[in-house]
């Protein structure tokens, strides 16, 4: 039997399909280990290459994000027509599963870990179920090791991705990670991250913790870092502002080899911090808390969300000064975006704000829905504006071009984002 696992395209012109730089898809991975031996299986990955919609497969697995649900429906279409299975899971079919069953025979809601082997089982008697749902929530010591040889001569710029944990204890408003992995923060036990680290360093030296809150148990980061110190990982993940309000915890990380951290500022704003949900969130202490970082040898690339009903247009200058006073390593700037699932989605439905479901849209770099302190005219203009001027020349020499072991990541970041940025804007018009 012949699995084909699929991630399709971002639709033309849009910022993280323009990027030059492609990770691979972890969960894709994942499931691909969670397939029975005797299964052959394969990985298209549009980003890195084309789709052959003729391979001889007889079951296709799509997952998708939101702007990347149209493109999977037209693939699922074209295998359809000739006869294959084709299943969706992923966050944009996990919250709209009604809508993808249209263009699928069977959706797979939320983690995909447990389930996986029943449908398996179930294709292969010819009694595939239109929906699987996990009835729990996946013991993280259960999560399979991935298979990691189907991204091999894909091109990414690196597959030493890895898991060590899932949920987030908060619960943003814009965000929907707790509506697909729910706000119960479960861990993976240290040994079995520290086995697969060591599978990992036969690649090379740098990992990238998929992790959407790796430090929200103390004692379990305090754990994990301890035990990476000497593996000589540089190393990026995800962690709160707040994190630099644990001077041992964040000494630990950067001795483990941690060189970059995400990190979701969202606004300098502390009402509209309050009102999405961004409770650990002060902005009075963030040049300070952004100083800890660095002093640790931890880089950022920081997260600040536009459009917030607080916002104005008065909003984008400061945020630009505050990076560069601040030196943020790298930064996106999403335009706040109603995904399915998301507590921001079903306000702004209820207020009638949101002015279109064209997924492809869906990117973070489009609006789609009517703010209230400025236009969605001038707050498209002000995303695009603060885009093409913290990655201008004179803002990456202010924030960038200083002694710090963390410039080997983020100085070709910021030339990644800056082409990709530009090309964008070309297909703009």
């Amino acid at each position: 039997m012949k699995l084909l696992l699929v991630s399709p395209g971002w639709p033309k012109g849009r910022l993280w399909g323009e990027l030059g730089f492609k990770f691979p898809s972890l969960s894709l991975a994942v499931i691909a280990a969670a397939t029975p031996a005797h299964w052959h299986v394969a990985l298209c990955d549009e980003n890195v290459e084309p789709l052959d919609l003729a391979a001889d497969v007889n079951l296709v697995a799509i997952t998708a994000m939101t702007p990347q649900a149209p493109r999977a429906y037209e693939i699922a279409a074209a295998f359809r027509a000739r006869g294959v299975s084709v299943v969706m899971g992923g966050f944009h079919a996990s919250n709209l599963p009604d809508e993808a069953l249209n263009h699928v025979h069977a959706v797979v809601v939320g983690e995909g870990d447990l389930v996986w082997p029943r449908l398996i089982a179930d294709f292969e008697r010819g009694a595939l179920q239109p929906v699987y749902r996990p009835g729990a929530m996946l013991d993280m010591a259960d999560l399979p090791v991935a298979r990691r040889e189907i991204f091999d001569r894909k091109g990414y710029l690196l597959t030493n991705t890895i898991q060590t944990t899932r949920g987030c204890p908060f619960d943003c408003e814009f965000c929907s990670v707790t509506a697909f992995y729910g706000r119960k923060y479960r861990e993976r036990p240290v040994e079995q991250v520290l086995a697969e680290l060591e599978i990992l360093r036969k690649n090379n030296s740098f990992a990238f913790f998929v992790d959407d809150n790796l430090v929200a148990n103390r004692r379990y980061a305090l754990s994990l870092f301890s035990a990476m110190r000497g593996m000589r990982f540089k190393w990026l993940s995800h962690a709160p502002i707040d994190f630099a309000k644990d001077p041992e915890l964040m000494r630990a990380a950067g001795e483990a080899g941690c060189i970059g951290m995400f990190v979701g500022f969202e606004s300098l704003n502390q009402e509209a911090l309050v009102a999405m949900g961004k409770v650990t969130n002060r902005a009075d202490a963030y040049l300070e808390q952004a100083r800890a970082f660095r002093d640790n040898g931890i880089g950022i690339l920081g997260s600040f969300v536009l459009g917030c009903d607080g916002d104005t247009p008065a909003v984008f200058e400061p945020i630009l000064r505050f990076c560069e006073a601040a030196r943020i390593e790298a930064a996106i700037f999403p335009i706040l975006t109603p995904y399915p699932g998301t507590q921001v989605r079903k306000r702004l439905e209820e207020e009638g704000r949101i002015t279109s479901n064209d997924w492809r849209d869906y990117d973070m770099g489009h609006v789609n829905f009517i703010p209230r302190g400025m236009t969605a005219a001038e707050l498209q203009a002000g995303h695009d504006w603060l885009n093409s001027s913290f990655y201008s020349f004179s803002s990456m020499y202010r924030r960038i071009f200083k002694l710090h072991r963390s410039v080997q990541v983020f100085a070709p970041m910021n030339f990644g984002f800056r082409s990709a940025i530009r090309r964008t804007a070309k297909f703009k018009g």
